[in-house]
C-alpha cells in the first residue's frame, strides 16, 4: 500500500480531540471531573496498543532464538528497590510556586518565571522527591508492611536472572524481556499520555559477555531504530541524542535515546542503555545469592554485561498517531483526514460496508464479514451515507474498506477501496481473503 506524503504538523490539542471522538483515548475518571494526566484507552486504543505490544513481542522474543519472555510481580520486597538503588537514588528535584503552589520539576524548569501563573522569582528551594508510590502490604498499616508499585519493570527481569539460566539452560548472549505496568509519582505530568503516572513499558535485558557488551549496544540501537521505521515512522521524525558522559545513569556505561519529533518538539522515544554489571551485582551482593554465569569454554564464572532496550508503550503510541495523521484532498478536492498506519498498526484493518441495511444486501455483507473476521481486526458499519463512511474509515487509520453492493448479489463480488490511494477495485467473494492478504502483506 502506498503513503500519502501531503502530511501537515498535528497540533497536539487537534490530537487529543480525534483522540476522544474517535475512541481512541479518554480522559479517566471523567465523569466526576477526571484525575490527573490518567487516560482510558477506548475501543480502538485498546486495539493499537495491543497491536504496539505484539508488534514489539514478535520482533524482540518470538522471531529471535536469543531472547525469552518473564512476567512478574508489580510489588516485590522492598529490598529489591533498596539493593537497586531505587529507594536512595529516584528522586527528582522538587519546587513550589509561592504564588499559585504549583509544583514543578526544578530541572525542567526554563527562567525564573513560574509557567502556570507567571510570577517572576517565586520558587522555593529545591528538594528532592522520590518518585515511587507507596504502599501497604497486609490489613494493618504499620512499621514493615510499607512496599512500593514497581516504577519499572527491569528489576523483576534481575533478580530472576538465576531462576531463568537454570530453568532454559541459557547460553550468553541472551534476553529476558518483560511487558507490564510501572508507576511513577511523577511531578511535572502533561503532553497528553506521554508523561503519566501509570504507564506501560516493554523493556528487555540482553545479557552479554562484559568484553562483547560495546558492540551488542551499538547493534541494539540500530536493531530498535529499525522496528520503528519498519512501522512506517518517517525516519526523518527519529533522531539518536547520545547521553554525555556526566549525564549518565549511576549504572550506565553508555546510554543513547532515540528520540520523536512530537508536536512539542524532540523529545524520548525509546532508551537503549549499557548497564554494565551493575544490577546483577547489587543485588547479589544484598541477597547473598550468586547472580553469575558459568562459561563452559573458560570454565570460569563471570558477572554478564547487561544492554537494555526499555521502551514506554504510550509514548510509541502517541509518536504512531502523530507520525500518522495527514491531511490529502478527497475526490472533490476537500480536506480528507487520513490516520495513515502502517498495516499492521492500524487498529482496524478491514472494515466491511453495506449499501443497504436490509435483506438480501445485509444478509450477504455479514456473510462476508465472517470470511475476514478469523485473520484480521475488522469492523462492519453500516450507518451514514457510503462517503461519510469511507472518512470516518479513514480518520480512524482503516487502510481497506470492502463495500457490499447490490450488484455483488449478481456477480459474487465486492469492491475493495484503499485508504491512501482511494482507488477502488473489483473482486470475487470468494477470492476476497487471498487479495486482502496480498494487498494488506500478512
Amino acid at each position: 500500500m502506498s503513503t500519502s506524503t501531503d502530511s501537515t504538523d498535528v497540533s497536539l490539542d487537534t490530537l487529543v480531540s480525534l483522540c476522544k471522538q474517535r475512541g481512541f483515548v479518554f480522559p479517566a475518571s471523567e465523569i466526576y471531573g477526571g484525575f490527573g494526566s490518567t487516560y482510558d484507552y477506548g475501543p480502538l486504543g485498546v486495539e493499537l496498543k495491543r497491536n504496539v505490544k505484539d508488534l514489539w513481542w514478535r520482533s524482540t522474543v518470538r522471531e529471535r532464538s536469543d531472547v525469552v519472555g518473564l512476567d512478574s510481580a508489580i510489588i516485590q520486597s522492598p529490598r529489591v528497590w533498596e539493593a537497586s538503588g531505587h529507594v536512595q537514588n529516584f528522586h527528582d528535584p522538587m519546587v513550589d510556586c509561592l504564588e499559585c503552589k504549583g509544583r514543578f520539576r526544578a530541572d525542567h524548569l526554563e527562567g525564573p518565571d513560574c509557567p502556570t501563573c507567571g510570577a517572576s522569582e517565586s520558587f522555593t528551594e529545591a528538594r528532592e522527591f522520590n518518585l515511587m508510590f507507596r504502599t501497604q502490604v497486609g490489613p494493618v498499616a504499620e512499621e514493615g508492611s510499607e512496599a512500593y508499585l514497581r516504577p519499572e519493570t527491569a528489576q523483576g527481569i534481575f533478580i530472576n536472572f538465576e531462576n531463568v539460566l537454570t530453568s532454559t539452560r541459557r547460553r550468553l548472549p541472551f534476553g529476558i524481556a518483560q511487558q507490564g505496568k510501572s508507576f511513577r509519582n511523577e511531578i511535572t505530568l502533561g503532553n497528553f499520555i506521554f508523561r503519566t503516572r501509570e504507564f506501560e513499558q516493554m523493556e528487555m535485558e540482553f545479557f552479554v559477555a562484559p568484553d562483547e557488551s560495546d558492540e551488542w549496544y551499538q547493534r541494539w540501537i540500530d536493531l530498535r531504530e529499525q522496528w520503528y521505521t519498519d512501522l512506517g515512522v518517517n525516519p526523518e521524525n527519529i533522531r539518536r541524542d547520545v547521553h554525555p558522559t556526566e549525564k549518565l545513569s549511576h549504572y550506565s556505561a553508555g546510554t543513547t535515546d532515540l528520540q520523536y519529533k512530537y508536536p512539542w518538539g524532540w523529545d524520548e522515544l525509546e532508551g537503549i542503555a549499557n548497564r554494565t554489571d551493575f544490577d546483577l551485582t547489587q543485588h547479589s551482593e544484598s541477597s547473598g545469592k550468586r547472580l553469575e554465569y558459568f562459561d563452559p569454554q573458560t570454565n570460569e564464572h563471570i558477572v554478564p554485561h547487561v544492554i537494555e532496550p526499555a521502551a514506554g508503550v504510550d509514548r510509541i503510541m502517541l509518536a504512531l498517531l502523530c507520525d500518522a495523521y495527514t491531511v490529502t484532498p478527497d475526490e472533490k478536492g476537500n480536506d480528507r483526514t487520513v490516520l495513515a498506519f502502517h498495516p499492521k498498526v492500524a487498529p482496524v484493518t478491514v472494515a466491511v460496508l453495506p449499501l443497504s441495511r436490509k435483506e438480501p444486501v445485509a444478509n450477504l455483507a455479514h456473510d462476508v464479514w465472517s470470511k475476514v473476521r478469523p485473520f484480521w481486526t475488522t469492523q462492519y458499519d453500516d450507518t451514514q451515507s457510503i462517503g461519510r463512511r469511507y472518512r470516518r474509515q479513514d480518520e480512524i487509520g482503516t487502510p481497506l474498506c470492502v463495500t457490499v453492493d447490490f450488484d455483488s448479489l449478481e456477480d459474487d463480488s465486492v469492491t475493495i477501496r484503499d485508504r491512501d490511494t482511494q482507488e477502488q477495485v473489483r473482486v470475487r467473494i470468494d477470492e476476497l481473503v487471498d487479495v486482502l492478504r496480498d494487498r494488506l502483506g500478512f
